[in-house]
């Protein structure tokens, strides 16, 4: 256990320096590259029904993404969390401005009395946050699990997407089990599909 929580510690470490290089217009280039990847990918496209996320201070920032999806009118469900058991429960938005309020932690979720509540069922992609990540779908979050949580409850069909910068990307990550994976990973080089 203590080497996994060293892992975690040097992988995390070792993406803030890499991203420290960068100042905040040479990420938003990158972050663009990682979006248009996004608009071409044809599982995205195809789906009827995605599930996104909003950003912490530190994670890629998907208000565009959400707000383009709209656009499209492709459908977008976005997670409240609850404190009951790390939960979250999605609801499906349909105006970015008028559906969404602050959450606890100042993240911008779902207005419960306005929103459709959705069953993860209904999900045919799934667009899951993250800190670092390696080339077998592996991944580290913030540790509160609830994302974790989440991917082993989504339908098999369910394409478990991550955007990140390509320096994000580390060599491995120490993971308890497999079956918490992305599929795949979407950077500003490259598609990288779970080994």
């Amino acid at each position: 256990m203590e080497d996994a929580k060293n892992g975690k510690s040097n992988n995390l470490s070792v993406v803030a320096e890499r991203l420290d290089k960068y100042t905040e217009e040479e990420l938003a280039e990158k972050f663009n590259r990682i979006e248009h990847k996004l608009f071409e990918f044809a599982n995205f496209m195809e789906a009827q029904l995605a599930f996104l996320y909003t950003p912490m201070a530190t994670e890629i920032p998907t208000e565009g993404i959400i707000k383009k999806a709209l656009q499209i009118e492709k459908g977008v469900a976005l997670p409240v969390f609850t404190d009951a058991k790390n939960a979250i429960n999605l609801y499906k938005i349909s105006n970015f401005k008028k559906d969404l309020v602050k959450g606890d932690n100042d993240i911008l979720e779902p207005n419960v009395e306005k929103c459709k509540k959705i069953n993860l069922t209904e999900v045919d992609i799934a667009i899951i946050p993250g800190l670092a990540f390696d080339d077998k779908g592996g991944r580290i979050g913030f540790g509160n699990n609830y994302y974790t949580k989440l991917i082993t409850k989504l339908p098999e069909t369910c394409r478990k997407v991550s955007l990140a910068y390509e320096d994000q990307v580390v060599d491995q990550i120490q993971m308890e089990s497999r079956k918490f994976t992305v599929d795949i990973i979407i950077t500003d080089q490259r598609v990288i599909y779970k080994i």
